[in-house]
């Protein structure tokens, strides 16, 4: 993916010399030319067209946005409540990540979501310890945490 990011500037690079304006809108044209070049001689290039990628990671970021606007305005609901009904708790989450990258990614996640924090990592690297402030369902929680922010990764990093 790096060697495609890298061929596309140059050819942007390029495009701007060629052209002879050296301005930014001459760059971004160079990119999307250099872009749809790569997307044809993708099979010549290592690894996966590199727009999917970044297609992807956009994606992780308004998932994350998502969470983060819905989980603020659940705490909200649960802070304003007259009657304190909240049920906080720690449960554990098994991972499919293998990575360092990809766990201190999602514990990132976790934590900068309101209501959830990380607490720890399990000793295997595959399970993280997370408290959250109102744990009606614990499966509930570790099936939307799966489904959301790691599938998410899983798809931007492999």
């Amino acid at each position: 993916m790096a060697i495609q990011i890298i061929f596309n500037v140059l050819i942007a690079f390029m495009w701007m010399f060629l052209s002879e304006t050296y301005d930014f809108v001459a760059f971004v044209k160079g990119l999307m030319i250099g872009a749809i070049l790569l997307f044809f001689l993708r099979r010549f290039l290592p690894g996966k067209y590199y727009i999917v990628r970044v297609y992807k990671l956009i994606k992780l970021n308004f998932i994350f946005l998502r969470e983060l606007i819905f989980s603020t305005f659940a705490i909200i609901a649960l802070v304003y409540k007259p009657k304190m009904t909240m049920e906080p708790g720690i449960f554990k989450l098994p991972t499919e990540l293998k990575s360092d990258w990809e766990l201190s990614l999602l514990s990132n996640l976790i934590s900068l979501t309101p209501g959830t924090l990380t607490v720890a990592v399990g000793d295997d690297n595959r399970t993280l310890y997370i408290h959250a402030m109102d744990l009606p369902d614990v499966e509930a929680q570790i099936n939307d945490i799966k489904n959301t922010f790691e599938k998410a990764i899983l798809e931007v990093t492999r």
